[in-house]
């Protein structure tokens, strides 16, 4: 017998909102009373951010979302473009924490104005409007930041360079990168314990090695960090390869991801 049946689905969708999604997702296959509770505005209100609507009004994008549910899944499985297409926005989605990707055209690379050495254009498989290809530097160097205060509030982030490959690439097999708060920790001591990465090289002990994604990009992890109450300003992530000045060239990038671990 169905016992949670004989519950009000006003009091079982009240007990969901204080699990989590997946919680919701395993308890709704469980009980008719939960299935049904699982539905509700109630519910889902509680996993979406506490800010969502101010983000949403930020975009463009039109979410016909009938039911807040819906709308969640549809941020999970669809970014959308916030800040006038600088920034794209999704919900992590076994938790509902906030993901946030900052695009190329808002990320600092040295060179990038420089035609000889970048090339923007548009990509088919891109969410922004333009995407960074690099066509030939020695000094490799670029970096992202993002306010904390947009953030989940803690929360550990992973972030990660999003990026694809051309055939016939080169000079790209490792990098340093490290992820640091602007305002608690300069440059130079940042620069002291970056981690080395592999971009390109698919073997190589003690580094993070590249992986494809399911948007049929590439990523690479440049740091983590923890969120904690979203007081700490900016954070930012930096790759650069600046100690083998040897020719590079063939790497394409969407931006710069800051997601919960």
């Amino acid at each position: 017998m169905d016992y949670f049946g004989l519950i009000p689905e006003d009091c079982l969708s009240e007990i969901l909102s204080f699990t989590s999604p997946e919680d919701t997702a395993r308890l709704s296959t469980s009980s008719r009373g939960f299935n049904s509770a699982a539905e509700s505005d109630v519910v889902w209100e509680k996993f979406l951010p506490s800010d969502y609507q101010n983000i949403i009004s930020k975009s463009k994008s039109l979410l016909a979302s009938p039911s807040l549910k819906q709308l969640y899944f549809s941020l999970c499985d669809s970014p959308i473009l916030t800040d006038g297409g600088k920034m794209s926005f999704s919900l992590d989605k076994k938790t509902g924490k906030k993901c946030f990707m900052v695009s190329a055209r808002e990320l600092a690379i040295s060179w990038s104005d420089t035609p000889h050495y970048w090339a923007w254009s548009s990509h088919p498989d891109s969410r922004f409007s333009e995407v960074a290809n690099l066509r030939f530097v020695c000094w490799l160097d670029m970096r992202g930041k993002i306010e904390t205060r947009l953030l989940s509030k803690r929360t550990n982030y992973v972030v990660y360079l999003v990026f694809k490959l051309k055939s016939g690439y080169y000079g790209l097999e490792t990098a340093n990168t490290f992820v640091r708060f602007v305002d608690r920790e300069s440059d130079n001591e940042a620069e002291e314990r970056a981690s080395v990465v592999s971009i390109s090289r698919q073997e190589g002990p003690g580094e993070n090695r590249s992986k494809g994604r399911d948007d049929e990009w590439m990523e690479i992890e440049m740091g983590k960090f923890f969120n904690d109450t979203g007081e700490d300003g900016d954070v930012e992530a930096r790759l650069m390869e600046v100690r083998r000045l040897s020719a590079k060239g063939g790497l394409i990038v969407q931006g710069i991801e800051f997601r919960p671990e």
